[in-house]
């Protein structure tokens, strides 16, 4: 068995925003990392839940949740492990999460076509034509 495969079929996935859905350049918005939306996109549309895990807050978070949304892409949560949560000083800010998608992974980010292969092993990768069309899958 797999790593992945031993998860349960729904995953909850922290994602982070700078460096990783888009290029870093904090305090702005960066260029969007080819394919981010896409996967992001896709991912949800299996049914996993995606949490923005960010160390932006207040208006850049805002910034940063406004710029996803105007791409498509809503998150389950943002900053928290759930919608519902309501952080305090005395509590951790580390979420909760199956997986976590950073650019300061050991080893640094990979394409996000391999993080999708990575988390969806059952797609055909033989049906992977390039970089444009993989994610119609």
């Amino acid at each position: 068995m797999d790593f992945i495969s031993s998860f349960r079929r729904s995953l909850i996935i922290a994602v982070d925003f700078d460096g990783t859905i888009v290029e870093h350049r904090y305090p702005s918005i960066g260029r969007i990392r080819p394919l981010a939306f896409e996967t992001l996109g896709k991912l949800q549309a299996k049914g996993h839940r995606l949490i923005l895990w960010s160390h932006r807050a207040g208006t850049k978070l805002d910034e940063a949740v406004k710029f996803c949304l105007s791409n498509g892409l809503e998150f389950y949560a943002v900053n928290k492990n759930y919608p519902e949560e309501v952080w305090d000083e005395n509590d951790s800010r580390k979420i909760l999460a199956d997986i976590y998608i950073d650019d300061r992974n050991f080893g640094g980010i990979p394409s996000w076509e391999e993080i999708y292969i990575g988390i969806c092993p059952e797609e055909d990768i033989n049906k992977i034509q390039d970089n444009k069309s993989w994610w119609q899958l």
